[in-house]
């Protein structure tokens, strides 16, 4: 499964972010949907199953809103305004305070009243007691380039580090060409201060490299905001606002990304956001190994119809007293007092046993994406010959977008199971995730066969209901006892 680890804010979107954008035709929906993949399995489907009668609560609701570039910026510039008239600095200076505390409006009004000095120059934009600051320039010599120069050609900031015009234009054009926005500084030894952007824009040759400065401060101040963020799809200029930043599930309303909101990954609840970063890293650099297990993975007797468990081979019958026993490493107690050889096979072993089930699950949403299109088809081809409406059928569909969301959660339960340390904690989380699984695989079995099922009378559910109600309750449990990062 292909991941990217170092999506960052792409500039790729220049236009999108220019200081002239308009705001996007909220028609225009991005790009084609797979017909192969169940996009929006998580759309419709709380609801159907809360009115059979399911908890509720729903562990990953999650308010958002999702903003244009205008309106992100309306955002911003409240903000700006407001720290610049209680700190009564420009709004330059004010954007950079905000930057230094992640946009923590109510802690800088805090700590400005407090100690007002100390909080400019932790912010880096007044020279702190260590930084070496002259009064005034004491010669008309550039301490960059060494050219003596006219007076009204040096430029300093406030801790008069005087340098030629020319020098500052070299040394900012090369930062923003390289991609710098917020954290240009002065080119004193041993002096961090910030250059504000009303410093720097003046400096910068050409309307061009103005704009794309422009568009890398925004980049700068969403990603610094502890309530924003940038959308990762491809060109997407769309910033995601919540009221707390959680590792949750959000969705960008113009491309339909989805993303965990705090580290703006592939969302992977329950697993936390440096665990699965931890795991997918893991498994690039074991590549070779995953390779070896994709290649030697068993498939289903398709000639006998046996019915065993496509993890372990194990007999299927046994699994429902046994709690799905496959699902659970078992390691060996007494690992510690043994030769490191055979500690590194043990750890090669525990990582193989996650691993193919991480795999397996993967594939199976795959699969499952082929299932949903084939339902897909029978639901039309039954209105087409007066077998029903949409409405009847729609029960068919929402339990096959239930099923990959379930299995979807699944699949992340064992990069969370890999890392927990031993104990009575472990032990729950793993009973739930085998109960999980096995109402997963019911609920499997069912769609595959949801031709043979009907829907109950009023006030009936139909045992594939029955078991969507089941599974969604299953996978809601888990989530609710150790998705709390």
């Amino acid at each position: 499964m292909s991941v990217d680890m170092n999506s960052q804010a792409s500039d790729s979107n220049e236009e999108d972010f220019g200081v002239n954008s308009e705001e996007e035709d909220e028609d225009d929906g991005g790009e084609e949907e797979d017909p192969g993949d169940i996009a929006g399995y998580y759309d419709g489907v709380a609801s159907d199953v809360e009115q059979q009668g399911a908890d509720s609560f729903d562990p990953e609701e999650y308010q958002f809103t999702c903003l244009t570039y205008k309106e992100s910026q309306r955002v911003l510039m409240e903000e700006v305004n407001t720290v610049a008239a209680a700190l009564k600095v420009v709004p330059s200076v004010a954007k950079l305070i905000l930057v230094h505390f992640h946009w923590q409006v109510s802690q800088i009004l805090d700590r400005y009243k407090s100690n007002s000095s100390l909080l400019l120059s932790d912010a880096l934009v007044q020279p702190s007691s260590t930084c070496k600051s002259v009064t005034a320039p004491q010669s008309l010599q550039c301490g960059v380039c060494l050219q003596v120069v006219r007076r009204d050609s040096l430029l300093a900031l406030p801790c008069q580090h005087s340098f030629c015009k020319a020098c500052w234009e070299q040394h900012c054009t090369v930062l923003v060409k390289d991609g710098t926005g917020v954290g240009i500084s002065c080119m004193a030894q041993d002096c961090s201060l910030q250059m504000p952007e009303d410093f720097v824009l003046p400096l910068l040759p050409g309307e061009e490299l103005k704009d794309k400065y422009r568009r890398y401060l925004f980049r700068d101040y969403v990603e610094s905001h502890f309530q924003l963020q940038l959308c990762p799809g491809a060109d997407c200029p769309m910033v995601i606002k919540v009221q707390e930043p959680r590792a949750r599930r959000v969705q960008c309303s113009r491309c339909s990304e989805v993303f965990c909101f705090k580290c703006r990954q592939m969302y992977h609840a329950p697993t936390d956001c440096a665990t699965i970063r931890k795991w997918l890293t893991k498994c690039a650099d074991d590549s070779e190994t995953a390779n070896y297990i994709s290649a030697h993975t068993k498939d289903q007797c398709s000639k006998c119809k046996h019915d065993f468990c496509w993890m372990c081979l194990g007999d299927w019958k046994t699994h429902g007293s046994e709690y799905y026993e496959c699902s659970r490493y078992k390691e060996n107690p007494d690992i510690v007092n043994q030769s490191q050889q055979a500690q590194a096979r043990e750890a090669l072993k525990k990582y193989l046993f996650y691993f193919e089930r991480w795999e397996n699950h993967n594939k199976s949403l795959q699969l499952e994406a082929q299932t949903y299109q084939r339902i897909q088809e029978k639901i039309q081809e039954r209105v087409m010959n007066n077998l029903g409406t949409w409405i009847d059928w729609q029960y068919l569909h929402n339990a096959a977008k239930l099923l990959a969301k379930c299995r979807y959660t699944l699949q992340y339960t064992y990069p969370y199971a890999y890392y927990m340390e031993s104990g009575p904690r472990k032990k729950l989380f793993e009973y739930q995730q085998a109960q999980l699984e096995a109402e997963i695989e019911n609920l499997s079995w069912k769609v595959e066969r949801a031709d043979s099922y009907e829907r109950g009378g009023e006030g009936e559910l139909s045992d594939l209901e029955n078991q969507m109600h089941i599974a969604e309750q299953r996978r809601r449990t888990l989530l609710k006892d150790f998705h709390d990062t």
